[in-house]
């Protein structure tokens, strides 16, 4: 299994290439939860999320012929656009499997990073199929979005910097998709200091990590239904089930409500945007799913890509 050796040669990596993105307090946030949080603010990452790191870790250790063969990824949005950047800048061409209900402003993004752009219609194709299909066509290399090593070292630079500026914490929560965040901040943060709890916030109608470490085992479910597109994963790999297990790693879910909540919270007294995937982990606290009460607690944003428009409609009343 993967150590933090690995995340600290992604580290090595990622420097000079990455932002080490600012860590931001709130005291009213900190009131109306009861602990010390510390913002991870990913949202501030180049192409707006953590995806980046995972995506140029992987790439940056490919052969000069495989980058010469180009590289395949499918994704509704952040590892699209984390993916296309990291090719751009290590000189190789991606293709992108997106499905046809992506956010236009995330395709948009890929395609301006230059990547060409393949859609499917979710729900009657399987993205894993059309993208090992071209991947074969083309001899191209198949960019996980989290079945990787060098995927979850890349994610996993994002809790090594926190901890750095932080110092020691008594608890990290991160939004889960298909677990590579999770999985890369577990390694992270239990080779630092194994104590530090790790909590991973998924959709209510999206918790297929939930069901699989309760089961013991991986656990598919259904295309989840939430405003959280960067969430809508439908189970885990074997890879991420394994390292979330072996780190006892804690899951609890939110509303949409609560996401929007959070996303509303976020702005108004800290002035940043943030998509509704990535206010999984406020939305956990704020909404008392999670009670870490006077610790210190480390979260997340792990990104804000949403275009102006959803955004406003999100934080609206309308919108509850």
């Amino acid at each position: 299994m993967m150590t933090i050796a690995d995340v600290r040669a992604a580290a090595v990596r990622l420097e000079g290439v990455a932002h080490r993105t600012p860590v931001l307090r709130s005291h009213t946030l900190d009131e109306r939860v009861g602990s010390q949080v510390f913002l991870k603010c990913e949202s501030f990452q180049r192409m707006g999320a953590f995806k980046f790191r995972g995506a140029y870790n992987c790439i940056a250790q490919l052969t000069p012929e495989e980058r010469a063969r180009g590289v395949v990824a499918y994704s509704s949005g952040n590892h699209a656009q984390g993916v296309a950047l990291a090719a751009q800048l290590l000189g190789t061409h991606a293709t992108i499997v997106m499905p046809h209900d992506a956010p236009a402003s995330k395709v948009a993004a890929t395609r301006g990073y230059g990547a060409e752009v393949v859609e499917y219609e979710r729900g009657r194709a399987r993205r894993e199929e059309i993208a090992q299909k071209i991947s074969d066509e083309l001899g191209a290399t198949l960019i996980a979005p989290f079945d990787d090593e060098r995927i979850i070292a890349g994610a996993g630079t994002v809790a090594l910097e926190l901890l750095e500026e932080t110092g020691e914490l008594d608890a990290i929560v991160v939004p889960v998709g298909g677990g590579g965040l999770l999985s890369g901040t577990a390694t992270a943060a239990h080779g630092i200091d194994e104590r530090i709890a790790i909590y991973g916030v998924e959709p209510e109608n999206g918790d297929d990590v939930r069901q699989s470490l309760e089961r013991g085992e991986v656990v598919s479910i259904d295309v989840p239904q939430t405003i959280a597109d960067g969430l809508r994963t439908q189970a885990p790999s074997e890879l991420t089930f394994r390292i979330a297990r072996a780190n006892s790693v804690r899951i609890v879910t939110v509303s949409d409500n609560e996401l929007r909540e959070a996303m509303r919270l976020l702005f108004e007294r800290l002035k940043i945007v943030v998509e509704p995937s990535g206010a999984a982990g406020v939305a956990a606290l704020l909404s008392r799913k999670l009670v870490l009460p006077r610790q210190r607690v480390g979260v997340v944003i792990s990104g804000g890509n949403v275009d102006a428009l959803r955004f406003s409609y999100l934080i609206s009343p309308q919108a509850t």
